[in-house]
């Protein structure tokens, strides 16, 4: 069973309701992903998942740093354990999206992009690989969908993938590290994220990179991961002190809170607003590329920020929250196998469909997706996860 080491702390519901705006931002993203990008009205709805890792960074060391295992003591957290617990808490929900990427791959007919049917085998195989988070390799026979995506039944999950990867290195060394250590640590890695990122290095005219193994994708992936993550947990340690300041009852925070009222609805509005930005520069790319590294550096932590220094007030603003915080993680784990549906239906990628004429079928994508999210969490995720738990 597996034990809590420390007694109950403080909840952002609030975080959690921010995440769960960020993720509404990015199904409306891939909804009209595979129309012409002078479509789309939500022009950068893929920085969602900078936002989610500089949250998961945010949260991992508010709720980890003071539980390690010491030298002087016998309790604790050990490095086994926080495994445990990161498992239970992300990997049901990565199965469930695995075996409905699988549903939908085969109600499309079990075909790549190309037209051409997926042998049985190689769909066996890239089950396998998905259900333990091996990525797939560009051109692999068990690439089903033939478009190089790491996980081609449900392509955002190579974003967990690199959350994983967080966790490791977390437990790790990111945890050992003093918080001046880890300032310097995330200045020296936002600087080179900023330089692989204005340069364009993969050519994409925008930081959307990791989703593939193709060219330099994977340690743009890394970097793309590892530096909001690594602000999100310079941020906690900022806020609340590093293990030994939290037990100082004396201990006065470097980076106090903000005083403003309706927090949510503040850090909501920046959220749309800096999404919803048409992309911006046209054949400078590097306007585009510099307009996403000062979100990614600057707006998301400040975001963060004021989220964490409201709260929720009253029963609307307390329930939305709520709601949009379990729904979260459900709903970007398990959204995109639809997607490829749709996408199929609309013709893509030759698009014979407008956005015009999809409208409806993309409102029932949102609600339907949400609907579905919330059922996988209240009939699978908790609970698989309190069983799991338990044992």
């Amino acid at each position: 069973m597996i034990n809590t080491v420390s007694s109950p702390k403080k909840r952002y519901d609030l975080l959690d309701g921010l995440r769960g705006v960020a993720a509404l931002m990015v199904i409306i993203y891939h909804c009209f992903e595979c129309f012409p990008a002078d479509t789309w009205i939500i022009g950068h709805g893929y920085l969602a998942v900078d936002f989610f890792f500089i949250l998961s960074g945010f949260v991992v060391g508010y709720a980890y740093d003071d539980r390690w295992k010491s030298a002087s003591s016998s309790s604790g957290m050990t490095i086994g354990g926080f495994f445990k617990r990161r498992l239970v808490r992300l990997h049901p929900m990565v199965v469930f999206g695995v075996i409905l990427g699988l549903i939908t791959f085969l109600i499309g007919g079990g075909v790549n992009w190309s037209g051409e049917k997926a042998a049985t085998s190689a769909i066996m195989i890239a089950v396998l690989l998905h259900l333990f988070m091996i990525p797939e390799a560009p051109g692999a026979g068990s690439d089903v969908r033939g478009n190089a995506e790491m996980f081609p039944l449900n392509g955002p999950h190579w974003s967990l993938f690199f959350v994983y990867i967080g966790n490791i290195i977390y437990a790790l060394v990111l945890r050992k590290l003093p918080t001046r250590v880890l300032a310097a640590v995330t200045s020296i890695l936002a600087a080179c994220f900023a330089a692989f990122a204005i340069s364009d290095v993969v050519g994409y005219g925008n930081i959307g990179v990791g989703w593939t193994l193709e060219g330099w994708n994977f340690w743009g992936g890394l970097l793309r991961m590892l530096v909001p993550f690594s602000m999100g947990l310079l941020l906690c340690r900022l806020m609340h002190g590093d293990s030994k300041q939290r037990q100082k009852a004396d201990y006065k925070p470097i980076l106090k809170p903000a005083n403003l009222k309706g927090t949510f609805w503040i850090c909501s509005l920046l959220i749309i607003v800096f999404l919803a930005m048409p992309s911006l520069g046209g054949e400078n790319t590097w306007i585009n590329c510099l307009y996403e590294v000062i979100c990614v550096l600057c707006v998301f932590p400040i975001i963060v920020w004021i989220g964490v220094s409201g709260s929720t007030n009253g029963k609307a603003s307390t329930g939305i929250c709520s709601f949009l915080g379990e729904i979260s993680y459900p709903l970007y784990a398990v959204h995109y196998p639809t997607m490829y549906l749709f996408y199929s239906y609309i013709g893509f990628p030759e698009t014979w469909r407008t956005p015009g004429q999809c409208w409806p079928w993309m409102v029932a994508l949102v609600l339907g997706n949400i609907i579905l999210a919330y059922a996988a969490l209240k009939l699978y995720d908790k609970p698989v996860r309190s069983w799991l738990s338990k044992r």
